[in-house]
């Protein structure tokens, strides 16, 4: 019998997307992102995260606060690496932040950080926050020289940006993207870095991601929130996890 804590991938759900559809009425508290957050968490969900924007496009500064209160499982922030947001990081003390880039014209994150651009500013950043016992992940893109960085920076870990994967055209295409992520996955792996995945994922591409054995946990927002508005947070979110814990069975029982 599998070992779910050991073999199968972590989930995590990002519930952006809640306070999207709440942020297009302003003056109304519903859709919540944090009963959308306990939903996922009974659902199975093993990590909630919620990207804290500068513009504050969906997710508050209350809801940071209420989401700290209430997730039993672990927060993960999603941030860039701004001295206002490293401060919020420490007055939250979430159990992950994740540092993306970010562009205010952008509609979702693009790309993976250059960590090997910005390696002195961000090594500061991440000794800050690890200081303050937060660990720490950087959102790259499957790229060995990039993964490479981060763990010479001191992260604790990287999540692969997969965006390249899902938006991919053609057998070739996807199969060259999928390759990419593999080799990405398998050198965190050997310099110790946790592996995680994320953007653009969903329920018809799910399991290739989730057959990349050294990935640990995807994290999942879009694609669950839509899928949530017609059979709700709960189911969305099991069929969600099913998918991926079904496809990493037959990778491991392929090795």
């Amino acid at each position: 019998m599998l070992n779910a804590k050991v073999l199968l991938p972590r989930l995590g759900v990002n519930v952006d997307h809640v306070a999207t559809l709440r942020q297009q009425r302003q003056n109304v508290p519903y859709p919540s992102p944090a009963a959308a957050a306990a939903l996922a968490e009974l659902a199975g969900a093993a990590q909630i995260t919620i990207h804290l924007r500068e513009d504050r496009r969906h997710i508050q500064d209350d809801d940071l606060a209420i989401l700290r209160k209430t997730v039993s499982t672990r927060l993960n922030l999603e941030m860039a690496a701004t001295e206002q947001m490293v401060r919020i990081a420490f007055d939250a003390k979430p159990e992950m932040v994740t540092l993306v880039p970010e562009r205010r014209e952008e509609l979702t994150t693009e790309g993976g950080l250059d960590v090997i651009g910005q390696a002195s500013a961000l090594k500061t950043v991440i000794t800050e926050l690890k200081g303050a016992e937060i660990a720490v992940s950087l959102f790259v893109d499957p790229d060995v020289d990039q993964v490479q960085a981060a763990y010479r920076a001191g992260a604790d870990a990287v999540e692969l940006h997969t965006g390249a994967f899902c938006e991919a055209k053609g057998q070739a295409a996807q199969q060259a993207e999928l390759d990419r992520l593999r080799t990405a996955a398998k050198l965190a792996t050997k310099t110790k870095l946790n592996c995680y995945a994320g953007h653009g994922i969903h329920y018809d591409n799910v399991q290739h991601i989730a057959a990349i054995t050294e990935i640990e946990e995807l994290n999942i927002g879009h694609a669950i929130v839509c899928r949530a508005v017609l059979v709700g947070m709960e189911k969305a979110v099991r069929e969600m996890r099913d998918l991926a814990w079904a496809a990493r069975r037959e990778a491991l029982a392929q090795r």
